[in-house]
Formats: C-alpha cells, sequence, structure tokens
C-alpha cells in the first residue's frame, strides 16, 4: 500500500543513476572507444585508427604483458584454493564452537577493515632486507639476510597478503551460510549415521553451495582486478617487472609511461576476462550444485 504509486520512488533512485553513468559506465565507454586509437599522452586527443593494433600486442608482442596475465590467472587460482578454502575451514571450526565465536569473527573479519595502502606498508616493512622484521627473526636464528622479494621470491611474498587480507570477508559470508543451515538436517543425518567429516561433505556443502560459489566468483574477480597491494609493495612490478598484475602492468602503462590508448585496451581487457570467467564458474559449479 505505501508503494503503490512508485513513480516518486525515481527521484530516488535518478541520482546514483546519474552517478553511475558520468562516473562508471561513461568512462568504460571512453576506454573502449580509446583502445581502437592512438593516444600519446593523458592530454593528447585521439589520433590515428589502429582498429585491433593494441589487443595484437597485448598478445602477441608484449612479453610482460603475457607475464602480468599469467600472475593474474595464478594469483585467481591461489585465491580460489587458499581464501575461499581457508575461509571455509575457518567457518566450519567456528561454527562448531558454542562460546566465544563472536570473538573469532570479530578476529578473522579484523583484516578487511585495514587500509590495503596500510597492509601493503607493513609487508614491505616485514620483508625489508636491512631492519625488516623477517630477516631480524633470520639472523637472531643464525641465519643470513634474505632478499625476500628477489626474483625466485617476489610472487609469493606478494600473493601472500594478498590472500590473507580478504580470508576473513568469505569467512564470514560462508559462516552466515552455514547460519542458515537447520539443526534439524543435522540431527536427521547423525540418527542416519553421518557424522563428522561425513556430515560436512555430505550435508554442510551441499546446502551452502550456492554460498560458496558467490564466493569464488568474488575471489576471481578481486584477483582479476588486484592492484593496492602489489603496488606498495613491490613499486613498478619490481624485480624487473615479475610481480606485475593485469591492474598494476594497465596502472605502469597509462600513467607512468603515458601509452594511455594500450592501458585502455588492457582494462577492457579485465573486464571481459573477469566477466567470462565469473560466468563461466558461476554457471559450472551452479550446475553442479544443481544437480547434488
Amino acid at each position: 500500500m505505501l508503494y503503490r504509486d512508485r513513480r516518486p520512488l525515481i527521484v530516488f533512485v535518478l541520482p546514483s543513476l546519474l552517478l553511475m553513468l558520468v562516473l562508471l559506465y561513461y568512462p568504460f565507454l571512453e576506454n573502449i572507444v580509446n583502445s581502437f586509437f592512438e593516444i600519446r599522452t593523458l592530454v593528447s586527443p585521439r589520433e590515428e585508427f589502429i582498429g585491433l593494433g593494441n589487443y595484437r600486442k597485448f598478445f602477441a608482442g608484449d612479453a610482460m604483458a603475457i607475464l602480468s596475465l599469467q600472475n593474474t590467472l595464478v594469483l585467481m587460482a591461489l585465491t580460489v584454493v587458499f581464501q575461499v578454502g581457508i575461509a571455509l575451514v575457518l567457518a566450519l571450526l567456528v561454527s562448531a564452537i558454542r562460546r566465544g565465536a563472536q570473538f573469532f569473527r570479530v578476529v578473522y573479519f579484523f583484516p578487511i577493515v585495514i587500509s590495503a595502502t596500510a597492509i601493503g606498508l607493513m609487508f614491505s616493512l616485514f620483508y625489508a632486507y636491512d631492519g625488516g622484521m623477517l630477516n631480524q627473526i633470520v639472523t637472531a636464528l643464525g641465519g643470513e639476510k634474505v632478499l625476500w622479494l628477489s626474483d625466485d621470491k617476489a610472487f609469493v611474498m606478494v600473493a601472500i597478503p594478498v590472500l590473507w587480507q580478504y580470508v576473513g570477508f568469505y569467512f564470514v559470508i560462508i559462516l552466515t551460510g552455514l547460519s542458515g543451515v537447520s539443526e534439524d538436517v543435522y540431527e536427521s543425518a547423525e540418527i542416519d549415521g553421518a557424522t563428522g567429516l561425513k556430515k560436512t561433505w555430505y550435508i554442510t556443502l551441499p546446502l551452502i553451495s550456492d554460498v560458496l560459489v558467490t564466493c569464488m566468483t568474488l575471489a576471481i574477480t578481486g584477483a582479476i582486478k588486484v592492484f593496492d597491494l602489489p603496488s606498495v609493495i613491490a613499486r613498478n612490478g619490481a624485480p624487473k617487472g615479475l610481480t606485475h598484475f593485469l591492474g598494476t602492468y594497465m596502472y605502469q602503462k597509462t600513467f607512468i609511461a603515458q601509452d594511455v590508448d594500450y592501458g585502455s585496451a588492457i582494462s577492457i581487457i579485465i573486464v571481459v576476462l573477469g566477466v567470462v570467467l565469473s560466468r563461466t564458474v558461476g554457471r559450472l559449479l551452479g550446475r553442479d550444485g544443481e544437480r547434488g
């Protein structure tokens, strides 16, 4: 009855719609157009139409772009396995706790409320060669200092804080899903002899499959557009660009190298890749969940 005449609601919806059009959709469409033209600097107008030249350059002529794509795909797999996997294990453990569960919820969720820049600076101090916490521990144990951001360790050292930060986010989502599972289901399962891991595998996981699919989709899209932590810990993909991801490489090309048209093409590739992968995962896992 209160919202029978819905026309006045347009007054409240219109401002947010205008903001999205101006700040999101218009720049996105501009990026699509820019990716087909040659643009020398941020303040230069569009010059020559080059068609798919920037996209051909990305996939066929730019080794660093392929490396950034590989790093992004590897990080995407790691987020699904470790972020969602660890969050699932923690949620299952905390859901079984009768007292003190609220304490663990706050502790595990806490990294989400910390600025990514602050986390990046904190891990940069951990990894510092002189005076860093990790090297202080190593030298105290009688070892020699380690260059934690060296060629063979840089990717892992950058991936660790990225994975750690969002475990609590997925933990809360999964824990909320677990709270929606009726205790009657578990009691019936126990009567039928399902206990321990069997109860988790055959009862809990199928009932929260939609929640897990959502978490995996968010993890994949988050890994594809990751930028802040890697850019703080390893500026310009140091060393030798080995820790570049699609987001950091796009930033370097657009704002540092002033290769605006190429940066626009990379941004479109990020969007398309995110949409395709998230939809693919949603369809595959969603169908599995329906069969279950």
